[in-house]
Parts: C-alpha cells; sequence; structure tokens
C-alpha cells in the first residue's frame, strides 16, 4: 500500500517537472502538456488512492473475518486470595481477554482447593482455580483439568516459631501444626516430616483454614504450621526474627512438581466445552500478560484483593510465571507435567494406583484453546 502511494506522489511530481522544463516561448503547447500531465497524475493518483483504499478494505475485512460474534455467557470462578491463584483470572479480568471471547466472569474468594471443588459439586461455581494438593481430587474423578495455569507453584511453606524451641524439622516432633488437608502445603509438611524421619504420628496435626493458622501462629497457639503465599509474607513480618523456614516447594523440585491448574465438573464440561475453549484461549493471553508485567500485576492484584500492596509484591516469586508461556500448545510437555505430578501423589501415599491422565485432563480444550488464542494474537 505505501509503494502504490509513494508511485502516486512519484508521478505528480514527474508531471510537475516536464511542466516545468517547457518554458515561456511555448505558451500553448507547455499548458497543454500541462494539462495532459495534470489529468494524468489526476489519474494515476486516484488510481492508487483507489488501491490503497482497496486494501485497507481487504485487509479490514480479513481482521473482521477472524474475530467472532461469541454468545455471551456469564461464568462463575473461584480463586484463592494469593498471586499464584488470583493473578490472570484478575489479568483477564482487567484486560479484558475474557469479554474478548463473549465471557463475564463472577469471581468468588475461597480459601482452599478443594472447597472450591466442593462449591462446583453442589452447583455454586462452574470453574476453579486450584494448587497442586487438590490435583489430587481431579485424579479420584471429582472434576475435570481444562486448562494449566502455572508449571509449578513455589508458594507453599512450611513455617515454624523459633521461639517455641525449633531449630530444625527434627525439632518439630510432639510439637502442634496447624495444616489444611488437601492442599498444596499440607504435600510439603508430608516431604519436610519425611526428610526428618517423622510421620503425621510424631507430631500433633490441627486442622486449620490458612488464615486462621496465621493468626494462631502469631497469637503463639501453634508451634509451626503448612502455609502459603502471602500468608508467608504476614508472618515473616509478624515473627521477625523467630520466623523459621523448615522447607517449601522448591526444596524438592528435583523430586517433584507442583503445577496448578483450572478444573470444572464433568457436567459443566459436557455442556459447555466451546466456553472452556473460550476461558483456556483468554487464559493464554493472561500468561503472557502476567509474565510481562508481573509487578504490575502483583499491584493490581492488591486492590483488588484488599491487600497490602508490599505483601502482594513480596510473593511475586512464589511462581514460575514463564514456563507456562514457552510450553502452552505444547501437548506433550504439558502431558509431561501432569504425569509427572501423579508420580508425586503416589509416592506418598495420596494415590494408590496409576491413572491415565487423559481420565481426567481435557488436552484437547487445552489444544482448541490455543489454537484460538494462536489465531487473535
Amino acid at each position: 500500500m505505501k509503494r502504490r502511494a509513494l508511485a502516486g506522489l512519484l508521478a505528480i511530481g514527474m508531471a510537475a517537472s516536464l511542466a516545468a522544463c517547457g518554458g515561456s516561448k511555448q505558451t500553448s503547447t507547455t499548458a497543454a502538456a500541462s494539462s495532459a500531465a495534470e489529468t494524468k497524475a489526476a489519474a494515476s493518483s486516484e488510481a492508487a488512492s483507489t488501491a490503497a483504499a482497496t486494501e485497507a478494505a481487504s485487509s479490514q475485512a480479513e481482521s473482521q473475518a477472524a474475530k467472532k460474534d461469541y454468545e455471551p455467557v456469564t461464568v462463575r470462578v473461584a480463586y484463592m486470595p494469593n498471586m499464584g491463584s488470583a493473578a490472570s483470572l484478575f489479568v483477564g479480568i482487567d484486560q479484558g481477554y475474557f469479554a474478548e471471547y463473549g465471557i463475564t466472569v463472577e469471581p468468588a474468594e475461597f480459601q482452599g482447593g478443594p472447597a472450591e471443588i466442593t462449591a462446583m459439586a453442589s452447583g455454586d461455581i462452574d470453574i476453579s482455580q486450584i494448587g497442586h494438593g487438590a490435583h489430587a481430587l481431579c485424579i479420584e474423578g471429582q472434576a475435570k483439568i481444562f486448562q494449566m495455569d502455572t508449571t509449578t507453584s513455589l508458594a507453599d511453606e512450611v513455617v515454624a516459631n523459633k521461639a517455641h524451641g525449633i531449630e530444625k524439622a527434627e525439632d518439630l516432633k510432639g510439637k502442634t501444626i496447624a495444616v489444611a488437608s488437601g492442599t498444596s502445603s499440607e504435600i510439603i509438611l508430608h516431604q519436610v516430616l519425611a526428610k526428618a524421619g517423622l510421620t503425621d504420628k510424631d507430631v500433633n496435626l490441627v486442622e486449620m483454614a490458612v488464615d486462621g493458622m496465621t493468626t494462631a501462629m502469631v497469637a503463639n497457639q501453634i508451634d509451626a504450621c503448612a502455609t502459603w503465599s502471602p500468608n508467608t509474607v504476614t508472618l515473616k513480618n509478624a515473627l521477625g526474627d523467630n520466623y523459621l523456614s523448615l522447607g517449601s516447594n522448591k526444596d524438592f523440585l528435583d523430586q517433584a512438581i507442583f503445577p496448578s491448574s483450572y478444573i470444572t465438573t464433568d457436567k459443566y464440561a459436557s455442556e459447555h466445552k466451546d466456553v472452556l475453549v473460550r476461558f483456556a484461549a483468554a487464559l493464554d493471553k493472561a500468561h503472557d500478560y502476567r509474565a510481562a508485567h508481573t509487578e504490575e500485576t502483583a499491584k493490581a492484584l492488591a486492590k483488588k484483593l484488599d491487600a497490602p500492596e508490599d505483601t502482594m509484591l513480596a510473593s511475586i516469586k512464589e511462581g514460575d510465571w514463564e514456563t507456562i508461556t514457552q510450553v502452552a500448545g505444547d501437548m506433550d510437555a504439558i502431558k509431561k507435567i501432569y504425569e509427572t505430578q501423579q508420580n508425586v501423589f503416589i509416592a506418598n501415599g495420596r494415590i494408590k494406583d496409576k491413572v491415565d491422565t487423559n481420565n481426567y485432563v481435557m488436552y484437547d480444550v487445552m489444544k482448541d484453546g490455543y489454537d484460538l488464542y494462536s489465531q487473535n494474537k
């Protein structure tokens, strides 16, 4: 288009140059030549403009053809109030990625994956974002995974209060530890205990919601807890020098991987597959933004969750935000991650028998979502 416009301008320039070279002695000839040149230039310019307009219209038509009028749908989505769980969801909302695919999201805050799955089963929630621990429930058939959110979480940690006579993991023997069953942090606690030569029977485990265990730790009501960010940041500020990390996801990456995912029920998946594909495509876009604008994402999320900005910024390192953008669309790589994850559950006894990941992971939705995202980059 630029070349055609340039050709039109050159034609006008050449006509003007020829007219100027005629001189005053050949007035009538010059006038005729000038008139002819102007006519030719005008025709050339008009042709160039027409061609440019045609090309622009063609380009616009192709762009409109690439887009689709999606049937509007409202989806109720559960998340947990931390960077690892809520970031991609709120990026998708704020940046208009869900709206681009005709989706209106109604976010709902929960304190853990198992509670989210219960809410889905009762029909109160359509889609949930879960951490590593709740994937065991998917393996058992309670939910379907349709999109990976991160390839591994780094948010979970076992924290102890040094003032309670704890200097190392072995010192947990006989101590009271708060844990939320079925969560990723529970998995890390089992890893920490096993490494120290301890089992659940050697400690006093107390079931507690994650926000409750933060309060209990600060009030000296428990000795340790299996928690996750940003609660770890809050505890670090509250306990000061008495804050002791006994282990986190990072300490076991050579043995395990801890992906997070978006899930739904069998019923919703069978009735709304198209919605899941669109939702997955919007998440692929959100993943790109989250990786490229991590600090901005954390700041915006702090406002959404009514959390201190410095606390949210301090929790940026709780996830691997980049790798998911690199493996998106590569179903072999995605499948390997879920197979490796299942091996972790089998190794620690949470899952007894191996299950084909195709039974609970909707790889077709992931692939279709990625293809849709690729068409609309």
